[in-house]
């Protein structure tokens, strides 16, 4: 239960990070909405987790989702350029949270 609570709150880690850039420094009422509600999902999700889990390993974990779910959702919004590299990149943070998991 707790790994899938963790890859939740790592999702919830990508909205609260797309809202903070989409508030304008909280100017804008609906994305800071969105932002703290998403924060406070993440953090209390991360929390839960890290209960039963390796603080190491649940964080490394959490943030990886997170940044990956951020920059994926950037490069299919358009607000960032899609190369090979990135993808690359991005495919490798993968493969680092899944050995993180298969060595838990």
């Amino acid at each position: 239960m707790a790994w899938i609570v963790l890859i939740v709150s790592g999702a919830m880690e990508a909205v609260w990070a797309t809202a903070l850039g989409k508030s304008e420094n909280f100017s804008r009422l609906v994305p800071t909405l969105v932002f703290l509600a998403g924060l406070a999902a993440s953090m209390i999700g991360l929390a839960y987790a890290l209960r039963t889990l390796p603080v190491g390993t649940g964080y490394a974990v959490w943030v990886g989702i997170g940044a990956v779910l951020t920059v994926t959702y950037a490069m299919v919004t358009g607000a960032e350029s899609a190369t090979a590299l990135k993808l690359l990149m991005l495919a490798g943070i993968v493969g680092c949270v899944i050995g993180l998991k298969v060595l838990d």
